[in-house]
């Protein structure tokens, strides 16, 4: 990685505004002169999306609703380069197939945790898509029938329990009174606060179930973890590995690795670097 930035999601009604903050950032990084000249574009957005359209309708960003997001990229800053946008869990599983903790393993599954919960996969050495390019939404497995509502509509999703927000607002609902964020919460927990402590293992509990009936599923080799909720340490894996310990049952199962995202938080962000080298490039003009 030569030259990287970032800013945070504008809270807001406006789609346009979201859009603006992005163009920003990117014209601030294209200023650098490391990042002055590029061949191919690689964008990887959170889900669910019409793909390869690259019209997105983020679950953990009500804002954009199917958004020409690959559309409004090309148009300002692609030309007549090739370009490609995919999920960014999906990007974050290709990145660390090609360069990072899954690395020379054929059956890979990347999962982000940060403000949602996804999943991307790679299996026999492709990266699988599925029917409409959402394959791998783990968030989206139920882990709890009784447990809470999720924004897609679902109810006890492994999402509603694990993504930041929702670990944030249990722990709040506990008495923290820190403050509502998945980072902040998880230095609470670290510190041995109750509140954030229970609110961590509960999400942990719940990504260790959806991984193990992943693992059951698909006969992966390794799942790679990475966002920033999974950066918070044992009070995220040690809860994790035990919930997958006590769901996986068959041999085959018990087999896969659960390892962090050996290209740490920007893995997604270099992930999608390594859609846009990938022949051949689906989703480009």
């Amino acid at each position: 990685m030569l030259h990287s930035a970032r800013v945070a999601t504008p809270v807001t009604a406006d789609a346009e505004v979201v859009w603006s903050a992005c163009a920003s950032l990117l014209d601030d990084v294209l200023a650098s002169a490391s990042a002055a000249a590029y061949d191919v574009v690689g964008i990887g957005c959170g889900g669910p999306m019409r793909w390869p359209e690259g019209v997105v309708s983020p679950g953990n960003m009500a804002v954009w609703r199917k958004f020409p997001l690959l559309e409004r990229v090309r148009e300002a800053y692609v030309g007549a380069r090739p370009a490609v946008l995919h999920n960014d869990a999906v990007a974050l599983a290709v990145g660390e197939h090609r360069w990072g903790a899954g690395r020379g393993s054929d059956h890979v599954m990347g999962v982000t945790v940060s403000t949602g919960v996804g999943a991307g996969l790679v299996l026999d050495g492709r990266r699988v898509d599925g029917g409409t390019g959402n394959a791998g939404h783990l968030g989206h497995v139920v882990v709890d029938p009784d447990g809470p509502v999720c924004s897609c509509g679902g109810r006890g999703c492994a999402e509603a329990v694990a993504r930041g927000p929702a670990i944030a607002s249990y722990a709040v609902g506990l008495g923290w009174a820190g403050a509502a964020t998945g980072v902040a919460v998880g230095a609470g927990a670290r510190a041995g606060d109750a509140a954030c402590l229970a609110a961590y293992t509960r999400a942990g509990r719940a990504l260790g179930i959806a991984i193990a009936s992943a693992a059951a599923l698909l006969d992966l080799d390794v799942v790679v973890v990475g966002g920033g909720i999974s950066l918070a340490g044992e009070v995220f894996w040690t809860p994790l590995r035990v919930a997958f310990d006590a769901h996986a049952g068959w041999e085959f199962v018990r087999r896969c690795r659960i390892v962090p995202a050996a290209l740490g938080e920007d893995a997604a962000l270099i992930g999608a670097a390594a859609l846009a080298l990938e022949p051949p490039l689906v989703g480009s003009e």
